[in-house]
């Protein structure tokens, strides 16, 4: 078993840094009737190549562009149909005992105000999240220097599951043995979610200069370790701004590509954080800028690049980008957040406890609404990960186009399920309002007659009905 010394030659890992810098340099710019080619050929199961990436990353065709974009949002559509999923994290503890420079929660900042939520006080704060419509949170600790991390992460997901009707949790956290990783998932995790933060190994020196997430090799290992403990699903990504974002993009896709051809398997979700300003923090700006126009390039290629993946765009945005991207292949957004332990049910917002700084501040009843007037269809559906649709066998119904015939009437059935409990009578009209469009999209289909003695169910009041 690889353990935290064991030595790695970059040719061992998941993803080769040298391979990566060396694609780029090779790379040459599609021209664009070729690129035309390419994109118009493109589909769920013609997946945009890794070589193919590296060539398309380094055109500056805006047309190109516009065309990689239309086609992001066709492939997205073939795969989810139109709807978007609504999540929330739940940050458990800002206690850590890395040095990460670019985070409000490391160790030597001076200005952090420490807390570290009981499992009974994290159940509280899901039945707060409960209670705004949430049924799917994403739990977020740092790495405890002190707290046994597993039995702590464990008990922490039983307390919600107990004390809270939340129906799936998910869990980001530090790396951890196969043995550690198993008991989390027989808690009741979903999605397991470690960020390489950088994929270059001279930066992520740099920047985790002490603690035990400075050892690149035991974390970028870490998704193998998931899936051999039965994780089905793991989450992926790269924290924009600390190195070129071509490169980290890359590794990132290459990162797929390895859990595809090891495990069967993409990841389940790519985010897409960018660098974000914290409170202690000694990096005032991020190293290597990201623009607004390259964010929304790396969306539309991690869109062409790894079909089946939820492309999660959090709440480190502005409204109007994280708007936009929506119709540029992201399928997940964070609604609502609190990135400080304790901030959702204590209803202030606590700077000094803050991982980051959080750009869209608006309430999920906002989402809700921003997200019907783009013509989407708001989901709080958690029915995949409780259905067995994880794994290879998400991945291959994503690939062929048959999960989306589940993701219209989940997301129908989880919208229909909040309108009933919103106190606000005119977002609840709005929402039995896409309901009955939605309703009306379902005739022909083959869940259409069950559908409707489910959605007959939820609006008299019943709860969890999904397929």
């Amino acid at each position: 078993m690889l353990t935290r010394t064991h030595a790695l030659h970059d040719h061992a890992l998941p993803v080769s840094a040298d391979g990566i810098a060396r694609l780029l340099l090779e790379a040459a710019p599609l021209r664009r009737r070729e690129a035309f080619a390419l994109l118009k050929g493109l589909s769920p199961r013609r997946r945009l190549a890794l070589s193919e990436a590296a060539r398309l990353i380094l055109t500056e065709d805006q047309m190109v562009w516009e065309t990689a974009a239309a086609m992001a949002r066709s492939v997205r559509e073939e795969v989810f149909g139109r709807r978007v999923v609504l999540f929330a994290p739940l940050y458990l503890s800002n206690v850590c005992g890395n040095n990460c420079l670019y985070c409000g929660f490391r160790k030597d900042n001076p200005e952090a105000k420490r807390i570290t939520l009981t499992p009974a006080q994290a159940a509280a704060e899901a039945r707060f999240l409960e209670r705004k419509g949430f049924h799917r949170l994403l739990l977020v600790t740092g790495e405890h220097p002190a707290k046994n991390q597993t039995t702590y992460i464990a008990d922490t997901l039983r307390a919600i599951y107990r004390d809270s009707g939340m129906r799936i949790l998910h869990v980001n956290a530090a790396p951890m043995p196969v043995d550690a990783l198993r008991e989390i998932k027989e808690a009741g995790a979903g999605v397991y979610q470690v960020f390489q933060e950088t994929y270059h190994p001279e930066t992520y020196a740099a920047m985790h200069p002490s603690g035990p997430k400075a050892d690149y090799a035991w974390r970028l290992t870490c998704m193998d370790r998931a899936m051999e403990a039965g994780f089905g699903d793991v989450g992926v990504g790269a924290l924009l701004g600390l190195y070129d974002w071509r490169f980290e993009v890359l590794s990132v896709i290459r990162h797929a590509e390895h859990l595809l051809e090891r495990f069967g398997a993409f990841p389940h979700t790519i985010s897409v954080p960018r660098f974000k300003k914290a409170i202690g923090s000694p990096l005032s700006s991020a190293p290597h800028p990201v623009s607004d126009a390259a964010f929304e390039r790396i969306v539309i290629l991690y869109r062409l690049a790894v079909p089946p993946a939820g492309v999660v765009v959090t709440t480190r945005e502005s409204p109007a980008l994280r708007e936009k991207v929506l119709d540029l292949g992201a399928s997940q957004i964070s609604a609502g957040s609190k990135t400080d332990p304790g901030g959702y049910a204590e209803g202030k917002r606590r700077h000094e406890s803050e991982q980051f700084t959080v750009d869209d501040m608006r309430p999920v009843e906002a989402i809700v609404r921003m997200v019907l007037a783009r013509g989407y269809v708001p989901s709080l559906c958690t029915s995949c990960y409780r259905k067995s649709r994880t794994g290879h066998a998400f991945t291959e119904m994503a690939t062929g186009g048959n999960i989306r015939r589940f993701c219209l009437p989940n997301a129908l059935l989880s919208l229909a399920e909040y309108a009933v409990a919103s106190g606000d009578a005119t977002l609840r009209a709005e929402c039995l309002a896409a309901v009955e469009a939605g309703r009306r999209d379902m005739a022909g289909s083959p869940l259409a007659a069950a559908f409707e003695g489910k959605l007959a169910g939820v609006l008299a009041g019943e709860k969890d009905h999904h397929f």
